[in-house]
């Protein structure tokens, strides 16, 4: 079974899925057969009768990949709710059992597998069924994206605390410039951070405008790709996290 790593966040919108975007950008230009899932995602637009999950695009288009949508995200919503309580509302319950099967598939036809949970650790994603439990039982190693801001130290740690307490080991931690401007606690979040863990941080996403980065999505991929594939080879230590990861090429 090729290797793959489960990326989570400390919270919702803390740009996990540019973070997984640009780790495949940057491994499929090293020429490594990147696969992507999300296997769960919800808040999907619904166009001209179909849901349209953008996140699982936008993984798929960064990867360079051509898997099928059905494959990369086997569970989309519509409502933009913790994926148990969307699956509850539109009678599509998540079978887990089957999210870890087709995750199997996907790391038998690829090189590398990238997965992206949805919003953090502890949400419900199924009766009995959070997404830790979910990372858990796929076995893979955990990158956990945290905002690079005040409250940062003790959601970090929790989030890792709780992997731990599953048995999903952690492969590193990734911090996210949300703004422009680095306040005292940005500046003195990864060395605090750093102090108090014993999964490395690997580097500092940089602030990237939103604009930036999705202005290509639908229309200039392949401009998006640079630009993210650049800012992770950058900003993040991408060997290490392959080592960490148990994997060389």
């Amino acid at each position: 079974m090729e290797p793959a790593l489960f990326i989570t966040g400390t919270d919702t919108g803390v740009g996990k899925t540019i973070v997984a975007g640009g780790l495949a950008a940057a491994l499929s230009t090293r020429g490594i057969d990147v696969g992507v899932m999300k296997p769960v995602e919800s808040g999907c637009p619904r166009i001209d009768g179909s849901l349209h999950p953008a996140d699982g695009l936008f993984l798929r288009k960064m990867a360079g990949s051509r898997q099928r949508m059905k494959t990369v995200v086997p569970c989309a919503f519509e409502h933009p709710l913790a994926p148990a309580v969307a699956a509850r509302l539109e009678d599509r319950p998540v079978n887990p059992d089957q999210l870890v099967s087709a995750c199997r598939r996907i790391r038998a036809r690829h090189d590398l597998v990238i997965v992206e949970g949805a919003g953090g650790l502890l949400v419900p994603i199924a009766p009995g069924w959070l997404m830790a439990d979910l990372a858990a039982a796929m076995a893979l190693p955990l990158l956990v994206v945290a905002r690079l801001e005040l409250g940062t130290i003790n959601h970090t740690l929790l989030t890792v605390e709780a992997a731990r307490a599953r048995g999903i080991r952690v492969a590193g931690v990734v911090l996210d410039q949300m703004r422009p401007e680095m306040d005292l606690a940005a500046r003195t979040n990864p060395e605090e951070l750093g102090s108090l863990l014993d999964a490395p941080i690997l580097g500092v996403m940089p602030y990237l405008p939103e604009t930036a980065c999705e202005e290509g999505v639908g229309t200039k991929p392949d401009r998006t790709r640079e630009v993210l594939a650049h800012a992770v080879e950058d900003a993040l230590d991408v060997d290490l996290l392959i080592e960490r990861i148990g994997w060389g090429y």
